[in-house]
């Protein structure tokens, strides 16, 4: 069994350090692009605005949040917040960064598929996190307790049900990936067909949000590592449960 927990220990630590690098090579970018100041001179939030304004939304509002790219769209409360960093600016970054969020409300106003299913496996994630160890111990006991007299796998099944809501977060993840690549696609849209950024700062504004995507994609592996092991962990459980 120990075996199994050295593989995982070193992929956690390999996907760790993608994770590492990935979000040292956000900052680097909006560092690098966070010196380029738009020639259109239109702040993060000049961006958010308008861009809203521009495609018919009026019911979405613009604030600002402490902190570094912690920008993000709240669509229940209807708001778009901005970092303080990104808010004020007119870097290239920042209103790569701005667009991007707005591109999550185009999606919402789009009803595009990926993102309705994001949206409706929020809640269901945040609610199988909390009981998918409590199912498995659930599961144990039924398998010991009952499974051993009546020679019945009721509490392996329990157990499994366990397993399905802890990969909902892996689920959650998988979806996150095209939701996010296209937000940034609809952001580098609007931002050259607004003239907010020309055609030469565009590839800044790429770099910047492709940086920002690999973040994802490590989360993506992490999440898939940790469900295996817990999978795994699961099934050697039980199987060592039956022969004792």
């Amino acid at each position: 069994m120990f075996e199994y927990y050295w593989i995982f220990f070193i992929l956690i630590i390999i996907c760790a350090g993608i994770g590492a690098s990935a979000s040292a090579k956000v900052r680097k970018a909006y560092k690098a692009y966070g010196a380029i100041s738009a020639k259109s001179h239109m702040t993060g939030y000049d961006t958010a605005t308008r861009l809203l304004r521009r495609n018919g939304v009026n019911d979405i509002s613009v604030g600002r949040v402490r902190g570094s790219l912690t920008d993000h769209y709240h669509p229940t409360k209807k708001q778009v917040n901005l970092s303080d960093s990104v808010y004020g600016d007119d870097s290239v970054a920042s209103v790569a960064v701005a667009a991007h969020e707005i591109g999550h409300v185009m999606q919402k106003k789009a009803g595009y598929f990926p993102y309705k299913v994001r949206s409706v496996l929020v809640p269901i994630t945040n609610i199988g996190s909390r009981l998918a160890i409590p199912l498995v111990l659930v599961g144990l006991l039924l398998d010991i307790f009952v499974g051993f007299h009546q020679n019945s796998n009721t509490g392996f099944y329990v157990a499994l049900v366990g397993v399905a809501l802890y990969g909902l977060s892996t689920l959650f993840a998988f979806v996150t990936l095209p939701v996010e690549f296209d937000a940034s696609r609809r952001a580098k849209k609007m931002l050259i067909a607004e003239g907010i950024l020309t055609e030469e700062e565009l590839p800044y504004a790429d770099q910047m949000l492709s940086a920002a995507a690999q973040t994802y994609v490590a989360a993506l592996l992490t999440s898939t590592v940790y469900f295996l092991r817990f999978l795994v962990w699961v099934l050697l459980l039980f199987g060592r449960n039956r022969r004792d």
